[in-house]
């Protein structure tokens, strides 16, 4: 008899993300990018030698991946459901308490623009996908309107039906953003669609929202933070954006 999978251990994962440090390291991970141990190190706030423990774990777990280039290794997460697993667990968590300017400030700016993996979430992440759907470059098909969430989606979640399609639209407007919608790689989804924990509505994912979000960075609509999952839209991007979308 041919050996069979059971459940999924939960628990041998929620107890990688339960510690305090190996939870800072996922969150600054949060934003797609592969980051080397040292600037994780500070980030979680532990010693270089404790971090390298962390991380060990983590890359057992299958949580994190780890790419050598040079004298350095760069770790990142091993996919996007690793960080939908991350934004999850943010709405849910009770917020720290802030005890600085500094720490109210980075909450604020998470809220407001931030990289959810590879794509925008936040205030503008809903906004972006608002612009689309005003413009048809995307149409709801579910009858809704707006980014407005369904009463069974799931919070904070990627959704695996999101109600969107490409609209009549949908070459041109891409197009002005910078987006070639022909030359898109097909090893993943085009159009996915995630509930924003911080918004409560709907935001763009999959390969569509990764490419917007590269587009923007690219004309320096878009900056990120340093050691940071919050973006910064410049004032280019601003007008950009308002006259585009």
């Amino acid at each position: 008899m041919g050996s069979m999978d059971g459940d999924a251990d939960v628990a041998h994962v929620a107890g990688l993300m339960a510690e305090p440090a190996r939870a800072k390291v996922l969150m600054a991970l949060a934003d797609g990018r592969a980051l080397p141990a040292s600037l994780l190190a500070t980030e979680a706030g532990v010693s270089p030698q404790t971090v390298s423990a962390h991380l060990r774990k983590l890359l057992e777990g299958g949580l994190v991946t780890v790419e050598q280039s040079g004298r350095h290794r760069y770790y990142g997460l091993s996919g996007p459901e690793v960080a939908a697993a991350v934004e999850a667990l943010a709405r849910i968590a009770k917020p720290q308490p802030i005890t600085s300017l500094r720490q109210s400030t980075r909450a604020a700016a998470l809220r407001e623009a931030r990289t959810c993996y590879d794509h925008l979430a936040g205030r503008l992440g809903v906004a972006l996908l608002e612009g689309l759907v005003r413009r048809d470059a995307l149409t709801r098909t579910d009858g809704g309107t707006g980014t407005e969430r369904r009463p069974s989606d799931p919070l904070a979640q990627q959704l695996p039906d999101g109600p969107y399609a490409l609209g009549p639209n949908a070459t041109e407007v891409l197009t002005e953003l910078g987006v070639d919608l022909a030359a898109q790689p097909s090893r993943r989804p085009l159009l996915r669609f995630c509930v924003d924990w911080s918004e409560q509505r709907h935001h763009l994912s999959g390969q569509l929202g990764a490419a917007i979000a590269e587009a923007l960075l690219n004309r320096n609509w878009l900056h990120r933070r340093p050691h940071q999952r919050a973006v910064h839209l410049s004032d280019a991007g601003r007008r950009g954006l308002a006259q585009l979308l």
